[in-house]
Protein backbone atom coordinates (compact mmCIF):
# COMPACT_ATOMS: atom_id res chain seq x y z
CA UNK A 1 0.00 0.00 0.00
CA UNK A 2 2.89 2.37 -0.65
CA UNK A 3 2.14 3.73 -4.13
CA UNK A 4 4.03 6.26 -6.23
CA UNK A 5 5.30 9.69 -5.21
CA UNK A 6 3.51 12.04 -7.62
CA UNK A 7 4.33 15.69 -8.26
CA UNK A 8 2.87 17.75 -5.44
CA UNK A 9 -0.05 20.03 -6.27
CA UNK A 10 0.12 23.74 -5.55
CA UNK A 11 -1.62 25.07 -2.46
CA UNK A 12 -4.36 26.52 -4.67
CA UNK A 13 -4.90 23.25 -6.51
CA UNK A 14 -4.95 21.35 -3.22
CA UNK A 15 -7.45 23.78 -1.74
CA UNK A 16 -9.89 23.38 -4.63
CA UNK A 17 -9.56 19.59 -4.45
CA UNK A 18 -10.15 19.54 -0.69
CA UNK A 19 -13.31 21.66 -0.97
CA UNK A 20 -14.66 19.39 -3.71
CA UNK A 21 -13.81 16.27 -1.69
CA UNK A 22 -15.48 17.65 1.45
CA UNK A 23 -18.68 18.39 -0.42
CA UNK A 24 -18.67 14.96 -2.05
CA UNK A 25 -18.18 13.19 1.27
CA UNK A 26 -21.00 15.25 2.81
CA UNK A 27 -23.32 14.57 -0.15
CA UNK A 28 -22.61 10.84 0.19
CA UNK A 29 -23.44 10.93 3.90
CA UNK A 30 -19.92 9.98 4.98
CA UNK A 31 -19.62 13.09 7.13
CA UNK A 32 -22.18 15.33 8.82
CA UNK A 33 -21.88 18.94 9.88
CA UNK A 34 -18.36 19.78 10.98
CA UNK A 35 -17.31 16.10 11.11
CA UNK A 36 -14.10 14.88 9.55
CA UNK A 37 -11.01 16.51 8.14
CA UNK A 38 -9.00 16.39 4.93
CA UNK A 39 -5.45 17.34 4.07
CA UNK A 40 -3.18 17.37 1.03
CA UNK A 41 0.61 17.56 1.01
CA UNK A 42 1.82 20.46 -1.18
CA UNK A 43 5.52 20.11 -0.47
CA UNK A 44 7.88 17.87 1.43
CA UNK A 45 7.17 19.85 4.59
CA UNK A 46 3.84 21.60 3.97
CA UNK A 47 0.21 20.62 3.79
CA UNK A 48 -3.19 22.24 3.29
CA UNK A 49 -5.79 21.12 5.83
CA UNK A 50 -9.42 21.81 6.65
CA UNK A 51 -10.20 24.15 9.57
CA UNK A 52 -11.82 23.21 12.83
CA UNK A 53 -15.49 23.72 13.55
CA UNK A 54 -16.86 24.51 10.09
CA UNK A 55 -19.49 22.47 8.21
CA UNK A 56 -17.67 20.67 5.43
CA UNK A 57 -20.49 21.28 2.94
CA UNK A 58 -19.93 25.04 3.27
CA UNK A 59 -16.14 25.16 3.03
CA UNK A 60 -14.39 27.65 0.76
CA UNK A 61 -10.75 27.58 -0.26
CA UNK A 62 -10.13 30.68 1.87
CA UNK A 63 -11.16 28.71 4.97
CA UNK A 64 -8.28 26.23 4.67
CA UNK A 65 -5.00 26.41 6.58
CA UNK A 66 -1.45 25.97 5.31
CA UNK A 67 0.65 24.14 7.89
CA UNK A 68 4.24 22.96 8.14
CA UNK A 69 5.10 19.35 8.88
CA UNK A 70 6.16 20.49 12.35
CA UNK A 71 2.66 21.84 12.98
CA UNK A 72 3.29 25.58 12.52
CA UNK A 73 0.55 27.49 10.71
CA UNK A 74 1.99 29.21 7.64
CA UNK A 75 -1.16 30.57 6.05
CA UNK A 76 -4.90 30.95 6.40
CA UNK A 77 -6.92 32.88 8.96
CA UNK A 78 -8.69 29.91 10.56
CA UNK A 79 -7.16 27.42 12.99
CA UNK A 80 -6.43 24.01 11.46
CA UNK A 81 -8.38 20.88 12.33
CA UNK A 82 -8.19 19.56 15.88
CA UNK A 83 -7.04 16.28 14.28
CA UNK A 84 -4.00 17.94 12.70
CA UNK A 85 -1.61 15.75 14.70
CA UNK A 86 -3.08 12.63 13.10
CA UNK A 87 -2.40 13.99 9.62
CA UNK A 88 1.11 15.11 10.53
CA UNK A 89 2.00 11.71 11.94
CA UNK A 90 0.95 9.99 8.73
CA UNK A 91 2.93 12.35 6.50
CA UNK A 92 6.03 12.10 8.67
CA UNK A 93 5.93 8.31 8.56
CA UNK A 94 5.08 7.95 4.87
CA UNK A 95 6.78 10.36 2.48
CA UNK A 96 4.82 8.86 -0.42
CA UNK A 97 1.45 9.76 1.11
CA UNK A 98 0.00 12.83 -0.59
CA UNK A 99 -3.40 13.08 1.12
CA UNK A 100 -5.31 11.97 4.21
CA UNK A 101 -9.07 11.73 4.69
CA UNK A 102 -10.76 11.28 8.07
CA UNK A 103 -14.53 10.76 8.02
CA UNK A 104 -17.35 9.10 9.92
CA UNK A 105 -18.94 6.78 7.33
CA UNK A 106 -21.99 5.38 9.14
CA UNK A 107 -21.81 1.68 8.34
CA UNK A 108 -18.03 1.43 8.52
CA UNK A 109 -18.10 3.36 11.79
CA UNK A 110 -20.70 0.87 13.01
CA UNK A 111 -18.10 -1.83 12.41
CA UNK A 112 -15.61 0.27 14.38
CA UNK A 113 -18.05 0.63 17.29
CA UNK A 114 -18.55 -3.15 17.25
CA UNK A 115 -14.79 -3.70 17.14
CA UNK A 116 -15.05 -5.58 13.84
CA UNK A 117 -12.61 -4.98 11.00
CA UNK A 118 -13.44 -5.09 7.30
CA UNK A 119 -11.78 -8.04 5.55
CA UNK A 120 -9.86 -7.50 2.35
CA UNK A 121 -10.69 -10.89 0.86
CA UNK A 122 -14.38 -10.57 0.04
CA UNK A 123 -14.88 -7.98 -2.71
CA UNK A 124 -12.50 -7.61 -5.67
CA UNK A 125 -12.61 -3.80 -5.72
CA UNK A 126 -11.93 -3.60 -2.00
CA UNK A 127 -9.06 -6.09 -2.27
CA UNK A 128 -7.44 -4.04 -5.01
CA UNK A 129 -8.01 -0.52 -3.70
CA UNK A 130 -7.99 -0.93 0.05
CA UNK A 131 -7.12 -4.34 1.42
CA UNK A 132 -8.05 -5.38 4.93
CA UNK A 133 -9.17 -2.58 7.26
CA UNK A 134 -8.26 -3.21 10.91
CA UNK A 135 -9.79 -1.54 13.95
CA UNK A 136 -7.37 0.34 16.17
CA UNK A 137 -7.89 0.92 19.87
CA UNK A 138 -9.98 3.91 20.93
CA UNK A 139 -8.15 7.15 21.66
CA UNK A 140 -9.60 10.55 22.53
CA UNK A 141 -10.15 12.51 19.29
CA UNK A 142 -7.69 15.34 18.78
CA UNK A 143 -4.99 13.81 20.97
CA UNK A 144 -1.60 12.42 19.85
CA UNK A 145 -2.79 8.96 20.90
CA UNK A 146 -4.91 8.75 17.73
CA UNK A 147 -1.92 9.14 15.43
CA UNK A 148 0.17 6.90 17.64
CA UNK A 149 -2.38 4.12 17.18
CA UNK A 150 -2.47 4.52 13.40
CA UNK A 151 1.30 4.48 12.77
CA UNK A 152 1.82 0.67 13.04
CA UNK A 153 -0.68 0.13 10.22
CA UNK A 154 0.57 2.70 7.73
CA UNK A 155 2.98 0.52 5.80
CA UNK A 156 0.66 -2.36 4.94
CA UNK A 157 -2.80 -0.78 4.83
CA UNK A 158 -4.68 1.93 2.97
CA UNK A 159 -6.94 2.84 5.85
CA UNK A 160 -8.06 1.94 9.36
CA UNK A 161 -11.16 2.10 11.51
CA UNK A 162 -10.93 4.13 14.71
CA UNK A 163 -12.81 2.35 17.48
CA UNK A 164 -15.92 4.31 18.53
CA UNK A 165 -14.89 7.18 16.29
CA UNK A 166 -14.67 6.82 12.51
CA UNK A 167 -12.19 5.98 9.78
CA UNK A 168 -9.00 7.27 8.20
CA UNK A 169 -7.67 6.60 4.70
CA UNK A 170 -4.53 7.80 2.95
CA UNK A 171 -3.01 7.61 -0.50
CA UNK A 172 -0.54 9.08 -2.96
CA UNK A 173 -3.27 11.49 -4.08
CA UNK A 174 -6.46 12.93 -2.63
CA UNK A 175 -8.42 11.07 -5.28
CA UNK A 176 -7.05 7.74 -4.02
CA UNK A 177 -7.60 8.58 -0.34
CA UNK A 178 -11.18 9.63 -1.11
CA UNK A 179 -11.88 6.54 -3.21
CA UNK A 180 -10.56 4.35 -0.41
CA UNK A 181 -12.96 6.00 2.06
CA UNK A 182 -15.91 5.48 -0.29
CA UNK A 183 -14.82 1.89 -0.98
CA UNK A 184 -14.57 1.19 2.75
CA UNK A 185 -18.12 2.34 3.39
CA UNK A 186 -19.46 0.47 0.35
CA UNK A 187 -17.74 -2.74 1.49
CA UNK A 188 -19.13 -2.34 5.00
CA UNK A 189 -22.67 -1.97 3.65
CA UNK A 190 -22.31 -5.08 1.48
CA UNK A 191 -20.86 -7.13 4.33
CA UNK A 192 -23.68 -6.06 6.62
CA UNK A 193 -26.24 -7.04 3.97
CA UNK A 194 -24.54 -10.40 3.39
CA UNK A 195 -24.53 -11.21 7.09
CA UNK A 196 -28.22 -10.31 7.36
CA UNK A 197 -29.23 -12.86 4.74
CA UNK A 198 -26.62 -15.57 5.29
CA UNK A 199 -22.87 -15.79 5.69
CA UNK A 200 -19.93 -14.08 4.02
CA UNK A 201 -18.12 -16.19 1.43
CA UNK A 202 -14.49 -15.02 1.21
CA UNK A 203 -12.29 -15.16 -1.85
CA UNK A 204 -9.51 -17.76 -1.74
CA UNK A 205 -5.89 -16.73 -1.24
CA UNK A 206 -5.22 -17.56 -4.88
CA UNK A 207 -8.10 -15.37 -6.04
CA UNK A 208 -6.89 -12.43 -3.95
CA UNK A 209 -3.32 -12.94 -5.19
CA UNK A 210 -4.55 -12.84 -8.78
CA UNK A 211 -6.35 -9.57 -8.12
CA UNK A 212 -3.47 -7.84 -6.36
CA UNK A 213 -0.42 -9.09 -8.25
CA UNK A 214 1.55 -6.38 -10.15
CA UNK A 215 0.07 -5.93 -13.58
CA UNK A 216 -2.97 -7.99 -12.62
Amino acid sequence: MTGADPARPSAGEAGCAIVACARRLWAAGLIAGADGNISVRVGDDRLVVTPRGLPKADLEVADLALVSLSGDQLGGFRAPSTELDLHLRIYRERHDVGAVVHAHPPTATGFAVAGVGIPGNVLPESAILLGAVPVIRYATPGTPAVGHGVVPYLRDHGGVLLANHGAVTWGASLQLAQIRMETMEHAARILLAARSVGSVTPLTEAQVAELTRPGG
